[in-house]
């Protein structure tokens, strides 16, 4: 069954590459990946969908956190359009990250599901409505529309941009995935899978992230998101 968020739920089977065969007293301890997202990204919106139904068939529990792609941004040589196009970016993140300073990080997942269902899936533009609709949904007090336009909470925001995109550098974007010590940028795949497919390709993501010296496999993206 397949949920409205996009997650598929199925039986949790251990997986040999997340090392986590169950001992003679039941399953092993989750392992702990961090997640690095700007609600603002198609692809990483994806890539959160996608490693909620990895929840599902591995051992692994995702700790949601903020980057920033206006953060990310700042001080480059960007086209005056999509600079722009940055400034609509600091709402979103800055009431994550008030919503998370205020009530703690587990309102994130639920936050950023709101707001990313709204704005990639229901083509919703960044605006108050939007958030103050998110935020009812997620069980947030609606005050904290008012960080969208505040710059209170930059200061953690920009911390919680550089423990994710410090571990990676910075010619990279989100998302980011961090398990243990190693962090890597993406898996960007769409549509995002689901079920054990969802499962091999975290199998597959693991292996190579976690060999001595690998850094990068890509090709051109020849399709745009797509939310099925």
């Amino acid at each position: 069954m397949t949920t409205q968020s996009g997650i598929e739920t199925v039986s949790a089977r251990p997986s040999p590459a997340s090392g986590s065969d169950p001992g003679p007293s039941g399953p092993s301890v989750p392992t702990q990946a961090g997640f690095w997202f700007d609600p603002s990204c198609p692809w990483a919106w994806l890539t959160s969908r996608w490693a909620l139904n990895v929840e599902q068939v591995r051992p692994v529990r995702f700790n949601w956190h903020v980057m920033s792609l206006a953060v990310l941004n700042e001080g480059r040589d960007v086209p005056q359009q999509y600079r722009e196009q940055m400034k609509l970016l600091w709402g979103p993140v800055r009431i994550c990250i008030a919503a998370a300073a205020r009530h703690g990080d587990e309102v994130l997942l639920p936050l950023y599901t709101a707001l990313g269902r709204r704005h990639h899936l229901e083509k919703a533009q960044w605006n108050t409505d939007t958030f103050a609709a998110a935020l009812a949904e997620a069980g947030l007090p609606a005050d904290l529309v008012d960080a969208a336009a505040s710059d209170e909470f930059d200061q953690a925001l920009r911390a919680s941009h550089h423990d994710g995109m410090d571990r990676v550098g910075m010619d990279v974007g989100t998302p980011v995935i961090a398990v243990g010590d190693t962090a890597f940028f993406g898996p960007v795949v769409t549509p995002a899978p689901k079920g054990e497919a969802a499962g091999r390709l975290w199998d597959g993501v693991v292996l190579v992230a976690g060999t001595p010296g690998f850094y990068e496999l890509k090709r051109t993206r020849d399709a745009a998101p797509s939310f099925d």
